[in-house]
C-alpha cells in the first residue's frame, strides 16, 4: 500500500468524508488513491483558500475532523489564512500540503517552499514528515491534536517520494474520541455562591456558546439577568427571549451598550467568549468595570488577556453550565426567583421603511422572503454590520459570522462547507462585490455538487466598508475605492446559473424569490445598491481614529 493510501485509509475509518482542495503535481498520489476510495469525496474547488473555509465550516457543523489538502509552495501558502481561522475558531481541521522529493529539497525545486514553519503560528500542531515509515504515525499525531483539549487546525507536510512510498499493509491506528474538559468542582461552587449572593448581574455570550445554547437560557432564567451577545453570537439566543437585550460589540445595538456602561457593581458572567476587539467594543473599559466578574471557557489563555477577570473557571462551557446550574439549584435558586423585566432595556428592531431603498430595508425584506430556518453565512463587508445590527434571529443557530478573523470570501465557501455538513438546512450567503471578485468562483463549486443555495450580492460597485471607514476617519476616500460597475446577474448567467438582479424595493417580491430557494442548485440574487448611509458600525472608526493623535 502507498502511505498516501494509508492515509486516506486512516482518515476514512474515522469518518472522514470529503477532502476540500484542488489535485496538482505534489498531491497526486492523493487524488489517484481516491479512484479506489469512494467512500472519501474529493470536493475540488476553484482556489485553495476557499478549500479552507469550506473545511472550516463543515468542521464547525459536523463537530468532527474535516481536510483540506494543496499542493507544495503556493497551494500551501493558499490555505494558511483559512488555518488561521480555524485556529480562532477552534476548529479541527487537518490541512495536507504536498512537498518537493527529499533529495531535492534545497535544490530550488519547482514550487518548493518549507512550509512547517509557516503553519506553526496558526496551527497546533506542524511538521514535515520525510521518512514514510513516520507518515501514518504523524497524521494520526496531528489528528488526535487537532480534535483533543480546544480542537484546532494542525499541518502535515509529505514530499512527493514520501507519499509514493509501498509501506505494506499497517495497522491503522484508532482516533480516540476527545476527553471531555470536566471544570473543578471547587471552582464551580465558589462560581455559583459568587453569583447567587449578587442581586444583579448580566450574561456575556460569545460564540463558544454553540451546543449549550438551552444550558445557558436555563442558567439565564435561573438568575433572572439579562443576556447580551457578540457578534460572533448573533443566532445563538432567540430574539423573542423576554431576557435578551441584543448585541454588544461591533455593530451592536446601543440597548446593550446602555446595560454594559451602568457602573453600579453587579456582577458579569462571561460565557465563551475570548474578549477580543470585535466582542467588547474595541476593548470598552466599561465592560467589566465595577463588576465581579466569572468567566467560562475551554481555553485558559483568554482568561486575564486583556481584561482582569475575578473567577475563570476552566472547562467544557456545556458542562461548567450544567455544573452550574446544580449548585444554583442546591442554593436555593428556582426560575421564579426574583423575575427582572428587561423589556425597557431590549433591542427593539426597527420597523420597515419599504419605501426607502436602502441596505437595512433590503435585507428585511429579502428575509421576509426566505424560509424561518435559512442559516446566513454572512461574509465581510459594509452589509455585515446590517446584518448583525438588524436581521432578525429567527431560528436556532442562524447566522455565521467570521468578523472575528476577518477574511473576505470567507461566507462564499462557508456556505457551501455548512450545507455538506448539514444538507437539510436551508442555506443563503450574504456577501459583497468585493468578496464575490475574490471567491465568487466558488458558486460552479456549488453548482457542480448539486448544492441548493442562494448568494445574495451586494453590489455597490466600491469597497463599501472601507469607503465609509475612511470616510468617517479621514474625511475623504481615494478614488481607487470606487470601481466599474460589473452585473453579477451577467455573470451568473455566463456559468449557467439562476439569477435574479433587484434595482429597487418594488423588485423584492415572494414570487420571485422564493423559487430561488427550491432549485436543484446554486442561484444568485443580485442586488444594485450603492448606500451613502452611514453604517452601523459601533465605535470601530473611533478607535481607528485614536491612531495618529
Amino acid at each position: 500500500m502507498r502511505a498516501a493510501g494509508a492515509v486516506l485509509a486512516f482518515l476514512r475509518e474515522n469518518g472522514v468524508k470529503h477532502l476540500f482542495g484542488i489535485p496538482a503535481g505534489s498531491v497526486n498520489a492523493f487524488f489517484d488513491e481516491l479512484n479506489d476510495m469512494p467512500e472519501i469525496e474529493p470536493i475540488v474547488t476553484k482556489h485553495e483558500g476557499a478549500a479552507s473555509y469550506m473545511a472550516a465550516a463543515y468542521a464547525k457543523y459536523t463537530g468532527q475532523l474535516s481536510v483540506a489538502i494543496g499542493c507544495s509552495g503556493p497551494g500551501a501558502t493558499n490555505l494558511v489564512t483559512g488555518a488561521a481561522n480555524a485556529m480562532r475558531e477552534h476548529l479541527p481541521v487537518l490541512f495536507i500540503t504536498g512537498a518537493v522529493p527529499v533529495n531535492t529539497m534545497g535544490l530550488n525545486a519547482s514550487q518548493e517552499l518549507d512550509v512547517a514553519p509557516v503553519f506553526r503560528p496558526v496551527t497546533k500542531y506542524s511538521v514535515l514528515v520525510t521518512e514514510a515509515k513516520d507518515l501514518l504515525r504523524e497524521v494520526a499525531r496531528a489528528c488526535q491534536i487537532a480534535i483533543s483539549g480546544v480542537p484546532g487546525p494542525v499541518h502535515i507536510a509529505i514530499p512527493i517520494d514520501v507519499q509514493h512510498a509501498d509501506i505494506g499493509n499497517p495497522i491503522l491506528p484508532p482516533l480516540l474520541p476527545r476527553k471531555p474538559m470536566i471544570p473543578q468542582l471547587t471552582t464551580i461552587e465558589r462560581a455559583a455562591k459568587a453569583l447567587w449572593k449578587r442581586q444583579k448581574g448580566c450574561i456575556f455570550v460569545g460564540q463558544g456558546v454553540r451546543g449549550s445554547v438551552d444550558s445557558l437560557i436555563e442558567l439565564a432564567e435561573l438568575l433572572a439577568w439579562p443576556i447580551v451577545t457578540t457578534p460572533q453570537a448573533k443566532g445563538y439566543i432567540p430574539e423573542s427571549h423576554p431576557l435578551y437585550v441584543g448585541v454588544f460589540g461591533f455593530a451592536g445595538h446601543e440597548a446593550a451598550s446602555a446595560l454594559i456602561a451602568e457602573d453600579e457593581g453587579g456582577a458579569l458572567l462571561i460565557v465563551g467568549s475570548s474578549l477580543g476587539e470585535t466582542a467588547t467594543n474595541n476593548y470598552n473599559a466599561n465592560l467589566t468595570k465595577g463588576r465581579y466578574t466569572v468567566q467560562l471557557d475551554f481555553d485558559e489563555t483568554v482568561f486575564n488577556r486583556k481584561y482582569s477577570i475575578d473567577l475563570p473557571v476552566l472547562g467544557d462551557i456545556h458542562l461548567s453550565l450544567l455544573m452550574l446550574i446544580e449548585e444554583l439549584r442546591a442554593l436555593g435558586a428556582s426560575s421564579q426567583r426574583g423575575k427582572v423585566d428587561v423589556a425597557s432595556l431590549r433591542h427593539r428592531p426597527l420597523q420597515d421603511a419599504a419605501e426607502d431603498y436602502n441596505t437595512r430595508n433590503v435585507l428585511l425584506n429579502i428575509q421576509e422572503c426566505l424560509p424561518p430556518d435559512m442559516r446566513y453565512t454572512v461574509d465581510i463587508g459594509e452589509f455585515m454590520s446590517y446584518v448583525i445590527h438588524y436581521m432578525k434571529v429567527r431560528d436556532w443557530d442562524s447566522y455565521n459570522i467570521n468578523v472575528h478573523f476577518g477574511a473576505m470570501g470567507t461566507g462564499i465557501a462557508s456556505a457551501i462547507g455548512s450545507k455538506l455538513a448539514e444538507p437539510d438546512r436551508p442555506v443563503a450567503c450574504i456577501t459583497g462585490d468585493g468578496c464575490f471578485f475574490m471567491h465568487g468562483m466558488e458558486i460552479l463549486t456549488a453548482k457542480e455538487l448539486g448544492l441548493p443555495i442562494l448568494f445574495i450580492v451586494i453590489n455597490n460597485a466600491r469597497l463599501g466598508m472601507v469607503y465609509h471607514g475612511h470616510s468617517l476617519q479621514f474625511k475623504r476616500t481615494h478614488p481607487s475605492f470606487e470601481q466599474e460597475a460589473v452585473s453579477i446577474a451577467g455573470m451568473a448567467a455566463a456559468m449557467g446559473i439562476p439569477s435574479y438582479r433587484i434595482n429597487g424595493m418594488a423588485d423584492i417580491r415572494s414570487e420571485l424569490i422564493e423559487p430561488l430557494t427550491a432549485l436543484k442548485g446554486p442561484a444568485i440574487l443580485e442586488v444594485a445598491l450603492k448606500d451613502n448611509s452611514t453604517p452601523p458600525m459601533g465605535d470601530r472608526v473611533k478607535f481607528l481614529s485614536s491612531f495618529g493623535k
